[in-house]
């Protein structure tokens, strides 16, 4: 994994490294990134200690996106993501018409259940050999 300083160059997309659901749109992500804009950083990790902060005590209900020295959480990260995928996967910024709160409110219903759905590991996602340069501790 990279422990290069924090880069505001590119988006990095911090995940919670122990739920399924984040692991598998992080998987979804790098799968279409194809120009491998974005770096990728777990939650629980060192980093994201100085850049987001401490890890909330209901643990964390959100991914939370850096792109361009702005820090977007929720459903404005997931929309941002799809933007930079391009492609039909820009057509999601439509939803950019609902405001955040309403959006939001059916972001929080799937984060309060993922764990159930989707499950939860014990350990962060460790990326593949060739993920590795992407993923900032």
């Amino acid at each position: 994994m990279n422990t290069l300083p924090f880069p505001t160059d590119r988006p990095v997309l911090f995940f919670d490294g122990v739920c399924g659901l984040c692991n598998a749109a992080v998987d979804f992500v790098i799968a279409r990134d194809r120009h491998q804009r974005f770096l990728f950083a777990p939650l629980q990790g060192e980093l994201a200690k100085t850049e987001v902060g401490p890890e909330p005590a209901g643990g964390w209900q959100t991914l939370v996106l850096r792109d361009g020295g702005v820090t977007y959480h929720r459903s404005s990260a997931a929309l941002r993501i799809a933007l930079h995928l391009g492609g039909v996967w820009r057509l999601a910024a439509v939803f950019r018409l609902i405001p955040a709160p309403l959006r939001d409110v059916v972001y929080d219903w799937i984060a309060r259940n993922r764990y159930r759905w989707f499950g939860k590991t014990e350990t962060c996602r460790w990326p593949k050999p060739a993920e590795r340069a992407r993923f900032l501790q």
